[in-house]
């Protein structure tokens, strides 16, 4: 069976983590990995400043839907809310920590300096690092996770702020460096941030069916919620919102959301609950109690704006 995926250390372990999942279930299925490059991949440029959705993902779905592939593996927060009409999220794993992490040289985000450069390409952790530390210069940085944590070994950065399960699955040796999980009051992470989206071709019914023996069901209600409020308020690089919904063990389903403006300044809100099989309704009333808020008039103040 080919597996697609991009060529990045963290892409391929997390492919490799899928194979395993499918492996535990049948031990004679064979895989082949075969990685494709991105526009994310060859554009260096911050995310905010590229066109377009899927940037990490788009070539490698087409792989899918060409037939080279039988199904790919990303991380969901790349897998944009409208997915190609011809395939389907068929499985989503246990989600790791949805959380983001500061790393710092030697400080942590409220003992770190003023002017201390932190390392970040993302507007959603931008606005919110300086709605807590506004006197920290913020400079893009791009590349594989590895690459970022040495270059700030390196003193080209005094600080990140990345993923916690992208360093988890990696495993990096971050002896030395100060380690903070950032709380979702001071970085609301992205939605679907932590979990893996196998994407399969809606009409490969057999494939799909294997690949939700490895879904984990809270899960995918979080990530279910999550996607369905990223869709309705339209959502994209170009808008800083964070959104994590929570499954608990009672069965109940929580999502909290919200959007900053660009001065960060005005921050609008949203959160609601419901049961986990009404996972996609609860994005969708998240995301109307948003635009009722005047999200639209904050997306539109940044698809205008000119971002440095």
């Amino acid at each position: 069976m080919l597996v697609g995926s991009r060529g990045s250390r963290l892409s391929l372990v997390q492919t490799e983590h899928v194979i395993s999942l499918l492996r535990q279930m049948d031990g004679s299925l064979e895989f082949e990995v075969v990685t494709v490059k991105t526009k994310g991949d060859i554009d260096a440029r911050p995310l905010y400043r590229m066109d377009g959705k899927g940037v990490f993902e788009k070539e490698v779905d087409q792989a899918v839907l060409s037939g080279s592939v039988h199904f790919a593996v990303h991380s969901m927060k790349d897998v944009p809310s409208d997915l190609h009409d011809d395939l389907v999220i068929a499985s989503v794993p246990r989600r790791e920590s949805p959380y983001d992490i500061f790393i710092g040289r030697s400080h942590g985000l409220m003992s770190i300096p003023s002017d201390s450069v932190i390392g970040t390409s993302s507007l959603r952790r931008l606005v919110q690092l300086k709605r807590v530390r506004s006197d920290l210069m913020f400079k893009p940085i791009r590349g594989n996770v590895d690459t970022r944590v040495a270059k700030m070994r390196n003193g080209e950065y005094d600080a990140l702020v990345l993923a916690e399960a992208g360093l988890s699955r990696l495993a990096l040796d971050l002896d030395g460096l100060k380690v903070e999980r950032l709380s979702k009051d001071t970085m609301m992470p992205a939605p679907g941030q932590g979990a893996l989206a196998v994407v399969a071709r809606k009409d490969d019914r057999d494939l799909i069916a294997l690949l939700k023996r490895i879904e984990d069901r809270a899960s995918r209600a979080e990530v279910d919620a999550e996607r369905s409020l990223l869709a309705g308020v339209s959502a994209g690089c170009r808008l800083p919102l964070g959104a994590l919904a929570r499954a608990h063990p009672s069965g109940l389903l929580t999502l909290e959301a919200c959007i900053f403006s660009i001065d960060g300044r005005d921050v609008i809100m949203g959160r609601a609950s419901s049961g986990m099989d009404d996972a996609e309704r609860l994005g969708a009333r998240v995301a109307r109690a948003l635009l009722e808020q005047g999200a639209s008039r904050i997306s539109e103040e940044w698809r205008s704006v000119e971002i440095d």
